[in-house]
């Protein structure tokens, strides 16, 4: 158990990784979402985000319901730290 224990906690480190990986692309997409004035939410971006989440949940077997929700809490965290940034229509004002 203590074996299957330490991966665990491996790949959750792992996990950390990326996602911190994952936030220095959200703050580089909201510097040129800046520059180009759009929002930080683009609903077909969002969807196809999920879809993309969700196709690789079903093939590997994994819950794409419960992946999906989770991967919409991630987004719309990645949306608020663009917003912070950017404000909510993309002007850079708050």
């Amino acid at each position: 158990m203590a074996e299957i224990r330490a991966e665990i906690d491996r790949v959750d480190a792992a996990l950390v990784d990326y996602l911190a990986e994952r936030a220095g692309y959200i703050d580089r997409a909201a510097e040129l979402k800046a520059d180009l004035g759009w929002p930080a939410r683009i609903g077909p971006r969002v969807e196809e985000v999920v879809a993309n989440v969700r196709a690789g949940a079903e093939a590997r077997g994994l819950p794409a319901d419960l992946l999906e929700d989770f991967w919409r809490r991630l987004v719309d965290w990645s949306i608020a730290r663009e917003e912070a940034s950017l404000g909510p229509d993309g002007s850079g004002e708050d």
